[in-house]
């Protein structure tokens, strides 16, 4: 969470414990550990996940009183309720061990202008929420909750709009730098999400717009950086670059990324170069010396390190501590997000460091898309479905 910075910071401190299991599942039951451990299982044979997903999608179409599993499973694993007001019980036990919470309204799929609005609205609900409540330090947002995703598409590629088309960026634009404007007011540092690289470049522009505007005095406007891109290392550092020029704070989250089958498979079909790193060994590199940019020029930046690696995790610790900075520098947070990673966030946390959960929200059948998307990205993510389930084994063991 935000907090001041120790003005002599401590540098010759040990490193965090991340294997640590009892401080990691402080929070759970053995009943909570006995349904994620389960969870886990599905989650990590592909066949099941894609099986339930499709039945859990044909079940809700039809109206079949599936919601209840649904939300006693999966939804409470990965989600902090179906509103705000349920979220923030989550954020208040999240709150009791010093992990903060990112209010993140997770429906997705919805382009019509009408619920765009709407998106928008809760959006600026969630801001008004984290205003004056230190559990919550950001607020965040999917660009393409706001603006259509062919408009975004066609702005990217310099492409000729119609009319409808400009009327729809016009409009997109204007949530867009509603939301930037009500951060500032609140006081909350908002986060822009990152999306596929063939409609980022308009959502670049238009955060370093805001950036440059909102971001005079200390961070408030985040844009995102998906580190399996190969050219985000030099992205990062020309946006770096241009901030201290220009006098103003640079606010990025660090990711490695999450749409790398898609932007492989479109890269293909479409003939163009393959955006995304080469081998995980460069995708890795790339996201630890963006971490170590991060360390060493600080003074015009503050980052948010979004990551799920142990490795990158102890790294950031470390170049913190070569640096001089404090644990809790409130210009350095790392995030998980809510149901994954717990040995990170709840041993980061206890070490005194600046640390977040993404907490999804929404109704349990308009969340299920990124609900669906989430098991499919952790059953192709190489190591993190067995790596959750081996602490959640070494957990129920140490309890006996």
């Amino acid at each position: 969470m935000l907090q001041q910075a120790d003005p002599s910071p401590r540098t010759s401190d040990t490193l965090p414990d991340l294997g640590n299991t009892r401080t990691a599942f402080a929070h759970k039951s053995d009943r909570d550990l006995q349904r994620a451990y389960w969870l886990f299982r599905v989650i990590g044979t592909p066949w099941l996940t894609s099986a339930g997903s499709a039945l859990t999608k044909f079940a809700l179409a039809l109206h079949l009183p599936v919601k209840g599993i649904v939300k006693a499973t999966i939804f409470k694993q990965f989600c902090g309720g179906e509103t705000i007001e349920e979220s923030l019980r989550t954020a208040e036990n999240l709150a009791k061990s010093g992990v903060g919470t990112i209010l993140d309204y997770s429906v997705e799929g919805e382009d019509d202008q009408a619920a765009m609005d709407d998106t928008a609205e809760e959006i600026l609900r969630t801001i008004a929420a984290a205003k004056d409540n230190a559990h919550i330090p950001f607020s965040v947002f999917k660009p393409t909750g706001v603006i259509r995703f062919d408009v975004l598409e066609k702005k990217s590629a310099g492409a000729t709009m119609s009319t409808e088309e400009e009327a729809a960026w016009a409009r997109g634009r204007r949530r867009f730098e509603r939301i930037c404007e009500a951060a500032q007011a609140a006081g909350v540092p908002v986060l822009v999400d990152a999306e596929e690289s063939w409609i980022q470049q308009a959502i670049d522009d238009l955060a370093t717009e805001m950036i440059q505007r909102f971001n005079t005095q200390r961070a408030i406007v985040y844009n995102t950086v998906q580190l399996y891109r190969h050219d985000r290392l030099a992205y990062l550092r020309k946006e770096a670059e241009a901030a201290k020029a220009k006098g103003y704070h640079l606010g990025l989250k660090y990711v490695r990324g999450a749409y790398m089958e898609k932007e492989r498979e479109r890269a293909a079909a479409k003939g163009y170069p393959d955006p995304i790193g080469a081998t995980k060994a460069v995708v890795d590199a790339d996201f630890d010396n963006a971490l170590r940019y991060a360390a060493e020029h600080i003074g015009h930046m503050a980052v948010l390190v979004g990551t799920h690696n142990e490795e990158s995790t102890l790294l950031m610790a470390r170049l913190m501590q070569q640096n001089g900075l404090a644990k809790n520098d409130p210009r350095i947070h790392f995030g998980q997000l809510l149901g994954m990673s717990d040995n990170i966030s709840f041993n980061m946390a206890l070490a005194g460091y600046n640390v977040v959960k993404y907490v999804p929200y929404g109704p349990v059948s308009k969340v299920l898309p990124y609900l669906i998307r989430r098991a499919q990205e952790n059953t192709s993510a190489r190591g993190q479905t067995g790596r959750e389930l081996a602490l959640i084994i070494a957990e129920r063991k140490r309890r006996g």
